[in-house]
């Protein structure tokens, strides 16, 4: 039998050995239809942290049509028509594939006027790896004009280009840490260039743009368009501690409250004399154990004000101004992924809805050019993050969030080697370590899998489906059945102690089957979930027969205390049956070594065991310190910060937010219970909780309900269209009243069940 599983798995895993083709992936190619050359400045520039400024002027004729500028460069840009900022950081970190390159498209037609325009483009080049950025090597811009179809500017060596010199390369230590490709910015004034944006700014002495090459060229390749929205803008807003201005500087720190957690930029206004530096930073400077980015403006003389261009995050901003220096203002810029806080929930114990205000929170502040674990040490897209920040976004946030998950799944394939290997995070220049348990997360059933179940997405399912294949073809069965633990680059499994590594692997490996199984039926592979289907019992089979202990899993060589992450994955992926729940529970109890991470497991699995008022009373256990914190707006790494927490501690981390997630699936009970919400089910496990008010954004529109579970149960829902619901009212309930009628229903375990369709119901149970 064993020699079957093996067998089995090698045939229905069997894959060809090149890479993912890019014909394959949805990235949207333009190919070489490219007419503009992409250009840089004659004038050397550095080898990092260069700055570069281009101007074009040209006559256009206004009409109906509409006007389409499409640009590219590594690795930032900020661009003005007619001295008008249309996009305040456009371009995104470079790495849709390992080679290639993404694009904008900007509809400046509304800033376009009759006559003689100027395009004004100041780009930032990296120039440095990092955790989060392929860098090409080079600084460029190509861009194309268009008037509908037709060509009117194009990227050559009529455009103006100089090193913008006021931006200096190298600051004193400290630089960023490794990981980051940003450097920080430190801009002297008295190099500045005013006006240089504006139309009629002369600039007949700049020297004309040098041609790289012309097209999809290296060593940006093929331009891929920008699959997720350009950032919210919220616009310069004064801090909330009032500061009264004109303020003498003494020389002390100021110190700036900003709302809430949140990527800005700062900005001063001020009047001095020439050659003082002003220092900006957050508290979340050294977030994490590490330097992250800060920025310096060196004054020229007179009255001047400065907006630093590159986002950095915190809760405040502090101004190291020197004395003398008389302060006119001090302000700052959110922005942020373009999404909606368009979910909401709300319970009668005030502790649950500050955990999930923190969550939204934690979860904004980490979503940018990707998903990222931590918008300061690190800014990474590790697959472990983004499986439960996207999970978290599917309830908290409008569908405008989908597009950052699925970018990220195409990234995380078109990056697959030529082993099969995929790697996190990507895009990367300096990391291509594999994370074999985060790997089998990400592809799995609350990865990819969910994506689908919330989106209906079948295109993206279809486009991802063999390097997923290709991925799991690489993972063996042992001759007992099991799955042999691939050490990858780094076999971490969770942060703190007693983690048995075995068990942590092969629950997330079954529940990447599951996934797989689950896209095989959705695509009509029917011979694939028949293989898939029999190896996934013989494994239950095998799994129980190696690691059950009685009354807990355990692998034969882990030593420590029992895992309780191994406990409530072996739950959620279905390896653990009821007859073992009683059991898993008892160990629940008493085991708590999960860091947040894989804590939201562990209560998913008391919900789904039955538990709703333990789970519920172990949250507020596991989470109370930092969501009780009355200093930050968002959850920690790790139980405490700094030396108190994991891996650094940061301040703000989306995987301490699953919680929400719980919530809203559990509590309130709204999860889908098929793509895209055709149909979804309405099952509150309210525990101790009284009042329950939920409204989830379903790619369907809207669903709310609400429960009383006090004296009497009352449950009011509202269906969007398109969609039905099966509703779990508990069975100790004789009578079910919908609308002023007894309903009909089912009997499933503990509950009775009824469908419904769009619209809005009362129910009421005696």
């Amino acid at each position: 039998m064993k020699r079957y599983v093996i067998l089995i798995f090698i045939l229905i895993f069997s894959c060809k050995e090149e890479s993912t083709s890019l014909s394959e992936v949805p990235l949207t190619p333009i190919g070489s239809d490219w007419k503009a050359n992409w250009i840089t400045t004659k004038d050397p520039l550095p080898e990092k942290n260069a700055w570069l400024a281009f101007r074009k002027s040209f006559q256009f004729k206004k009409d109906t049509a509409s006007t389409t500028l499409r640009l590219a460069v590594d690795s930032k840009y900020w661009l003005w028509i007619n001295g008008e900022l249309v996009v305040f950081e456009g371009g995104l970190k470079r790495g849709p594939t390992p080679t290639d390159t993404y694009y904008d498209e900007v509809d400046i037609n509304d800033a376009l006027k009759d006559g003689e325009n100027t395009i004004s483009i100041l780009v930032w080049y990296f120039g440095k790896e990092g955790m989060t950025h392929k860098s090409s090597g080079k600084a460029g811009l190509i861009a194309e004009l268009y008037q509908n179809d037709r060509l009117l500017v194009q990227t050559d060596t009529t455009w103006k280009a100089i090193p913008f010199l006021a931006y200096i390369s190298e600051s004193e230590k400290p630089q960023p840490n490794w990981r980051l490709p940003e450097s920080n910015i430190v801009f002297d004034a008295r190099k500045d260039i005013p006006d240089w944006v504006k139309r009629d700014f002369e600039d007949q002495n700049w020297p004309n743009a040098k041609v790289i090459c012309q097209g999809t060229c290296a060593p940006w390749n093929k331009l891929v368009k920008r699959p997720i929205p350009f950032w919210k803008d919220f616009g310069l807003k004064s801090y909330e501690n009032i500061i009264s201005f004109p303020l003498v500087s003494k020389g002390d720190t100021i110190k700036c409250k900003l709302p809430y957690n949140a990527q800005v930029t700062p900005y001063l206004k001020v009047k001095a004399k020439a050659g003082k530096k002003i220092t900006m930073l957050t508290d979340n400077y050294k977030g994490g154990s590490e330097y992250n980015m800060r920025a310096e403006y060196i004054t020229k003389d007179g009255e001047q004000q400065y907006e630093s261009l590159g986002w950095i995050n915190g809760h405040q901003m502090y101004y190291i101004i020197p004395e003398g220096i008389e302060i006119l203002d001090l302000k700052y810029r959110e922005t942020g992924y373009e999404t909606k806080f368009t979910g909401t929930i709300e319970v009668n114990d005030d502790f649950y809805n500050e955990l999930c205000k923190k969550a939204v929170r934690t979860l904004y502040v980490t979503m940018r050019d990707n998903y990222m674990d931590t918008p300061g040490r690190e800014r990474a897209q590790w697959w472990g993050d983004v499986v439960l920040e996207s999970g978290e976004a599917f309830y908290a946030l409008d569908r405008n969030a989908d597009a950052l998950t699925k970018k990220g799944m195409f990234e995380l394939v078109n990056w697959q080697r030529k082993d099969s290997t995929i790697f996190s995070p990507i895009p990367a220049g300096n990391w291509n370590q594999e994370l074999p348990g985060q790997m089998l997360s990400s592809v799995g059933y609350y990865g990819f899998w969910n994506y689908y179940l919330h989106t209906g997405d079948l295109e993206t399912l279809k486009k991802v489906y063999d390097p997923v294949k290709k991925y799991l073809s690489l993972w063996k069965i042992k001759e007992n059945g099991t799955v042999t633990v691939r050490k990858g680059g780094w076999t971490w499994g969770d942060w703190g102690t007693n983690r048995d590594v075995p068990i942590l692997i092969n629950t997330q490996y079954y529940l990447a089957l599951k996934g797989y199984k689950n896209m095989s039926e959705a695509l009509g592979q029917v011979q694939e979930v028949d293989s898939i289907t029999k190896l996934m019992k013989d494994f239950k089979d095998a799994f129980n027969n190696v690691f059950w202990k009685r009354d807990h899993y355990r692998s034969q060589d882990y030593k420590g205390k029992t895992d309780d992450r191994s406990q409530g994955l072996a739950v959620v992926a279905g390896l653990a049956d009821p007859d073992k729940y009683g059991a898993i529970y008892e160990v629940l109890q008493t085991e708590k070594h999960a860091s947040p991470y894989m804590e939201k497991y562990v209560l998913e699995a008391l919900f789904q065991m039955g538990y709703p008022e333990y789970a519920l009373e172990r949250m507020k256990e596991r989470f109370s310190k930092m969501v009780l914190d009355t200093t930050y707006t968002t959850l920690w790494e790790g139980w405490g910060i700094g030396t108190e927490g994991f891996g650094g501690g940061t301040t703000n981390h989306a995987w301490s937010g699953g919680g929400l997630t719980l919530l809203y699936q559990y509590a309130a009970g709204i999860s889908p219970t098929s793509p895209g919400y055709k149909t979804f089910q309405i099952k509150p496990q309210p525990g101790f909780l009284k009042h329950i008010r939920a409204i989830v954004p379903s790619i369907k529109g809207n669903i709310k309900v609400e429960l009383k579970n006090d004296k009497e149960y009352r449950l009011g829902i509202e269906v969007p269209k398109e969609s039905k619901a099966i509703v779990y009212i508990p069975s100790r309930y004789q009578d079910i009243i919908v609308n002023g009628e007894k309903v009909i229903h089912t009997k499933d375990q503990d509950y009775k069940v009824f469908e419904v369709s769009p619209g809005f119901y009362e129910i009421i149970a005696h």
